[in-house]
């Protein structure tokens, strides 16, 4: 089956990459002409783990390619998949134009029936809009719109579309539902469902998904600011509470909030499009209210510390990306942290396996980058912890206390366990848990 997928951005490339890997002719098409040509000398630009395997083969093989050139990417495509980004409005509202816009110029490029596919995250409704843009140049009987959403993890995102929990399809054509089932085919072998629903129902199924994914980390993230008031432990209270099947294990590890870019805008959009149709999300509007706090509830730890005094303290901070295993810094906590960090007059030296590229971009010389953990640590006043990369669980701490001014640890991950520091002799601050040596 040829293919085409209009954006190569996060979920694009992955997108591409995957149906290329199951037998598919994929072209990629974007505007950008030096990354589509950097693309197709092998360089892949997101950092997504086993991506870049399955990237290469593709190209070395023939099955995928990339073009700025949309007529000639869509010419014979059985399935054309729209994957542009819905950044945020001032107003909170997902941002459809780029969606639209390219909507519009495949109705006049389309001339035989071909399956459009809203893979972005997208309001409800926007099946409807896509349609519309399409059917201002093309026939109905030429076209159907299906609404696809994506539930990739990023860090987990080949494994998430290989072998998926469950494929959504959001289509009223029996047409367009026997070509997605299809193409779904190789995906499911193993008995996971693939759930054929109405366009809408498909479109709020993904912000329904990432909002109550986002408010269990919310919940619990106030759970242990409470434990820290009470003298509870929440990883004690994660454990009780995640043995209720009810509930389950996962997202309750408490830390300093949500980044990325599907929670804070999925939810952000969510609301906003509550509103617009007269509904009210209260618990939607405390989730983000919540989170914003928590993003920085680290810094009054460290201030209290230093006696409200930074000015010209070294900060080791070890973490930049909003999450493990991705290069992805889009509302990562670790951001917030420095800004505040920076304006009380510290100096910041920090370290991520993969996302100080894009941080530099952003903050230059503002910040020194290390080159490694250790190298971050030496004559350090206080070490900060902003993202639970595996590389740092297990430090060498006779070289934390050997190197550091002061024996400091503040953890908005809670990577280390409480006892342990205390043996060690560190004043360690964590989420939710006693504080130790203070």
């Amino acid at each position: 089956m040829k293919i085409a997928v209009v954006g190569t951005g996060y979920v694009g490339l992955v997108t591409g990459t995957c149906f290329a890997e199951t037998g598919n002719n994929v072209i990629c098409v974007d505007i950008d002409a030096d990354k589509v040509e950097k693309m197709r000398s092998g360089v892949v630009p997101i950092y997504e783990p086993h991506l870049d395997v399955l990237f290469e083969r593709n190209i070395k093989q023939g099955r995928l390619a990339f073009t700025t050139d949309l007529a000639g990417a869509i010419r014979g495509a059985k399935i054309i998949f729209l994957a542009l980004p819905t950044p945020p409005g001032e107003d909170g509202s997902a941002d459809l134009s780029y969606i639209l816009g390219v909507a519009k110029q495949l109705g006049s490029m389309i001339t035989e029936y071909t399956v459009i596919v809203d893979k972005s995250t997208v309001p409800v409704g926007t099946a409807d809009k896509v349609t519309a843009a399409l059917a201002e140049n093309l026939s109905p009987e030429l076209f159907d719109v299906v609404s696809n959403p994506e539930f990739l993890r990023e860090g987990y995102a080949v494994d998430d579309f290989l072998k998926p929990d469950r494929v959504v399809i959001g289509t009223s054509s029996d047409k367009a539902r026997e070509v997605m089932g299809n193409l779904y085919k190789p995906y499911v072998r193993q008995g996971n469902p693939i759930i054929f629903m109405d366009e809408k129902s498909a479109e709020l199924t993904k912000y329904a998904a990432n909002s109550f994914l986002a408010t269990k980390i919310t919940f619990m993230n106030e759970i242990a600011n409470f434990c820290e008031k009470v003298g509870a432990d929440v990883d004690m209270v994660r454990i009780g509470i995640g043995s209720d099947t009810r509930i389950g294990k996962r997202f309750l590890f408490p830390g300093i909030g949500y980044g990325g870019s599907c929670f804070p805008k999925d939810v952000q959009a969510l609301s906003k499009s509550g509103k617009e149709f007269g509904y009210n999300f209260e618990i939607l509007d405390s989730v983000m209210e919540v989170n914003e706090k928590q993003k920085t509830i680290i810094v009054p730890k460290i201030n209290e510390y230093f006696k409200g005094d930074l000015k010209g303290k070294k900060i080791a901070l070890w973490g930049l990306a909003f999450k493990p295993d991705t290069d992805d810094i889009r509302e990562a906590p670790a951001l917030y942290i420095i800004n505040e960090l920076l304006e009380a007059g510290a100096n910041i030296v920090a370290f991520d396996p993969e996302a100080m590229n894009n941080v530099k971009a952003i903050y230059g010389d503002k910040i020194t980058f290390a080159s490694n953990c250790d190298e971050t640590i030496v004559d350090a006043d206080a070490l900060v912890i902003a993202t639970e990369w595996q590389v740092f669980r297990n430090p060498n701490f006779d070289l934390l206390a050997e190197k550091m001014n002061n024996k400091v640890i503040f953890d908005g991950r809670n990577l280390y366990d409480t006892e342990d520091m205390k043996s060690k002799g560190f004043y360690y601050s964590s989420i939710g848990r006693i504080l130790v040596g203070g």
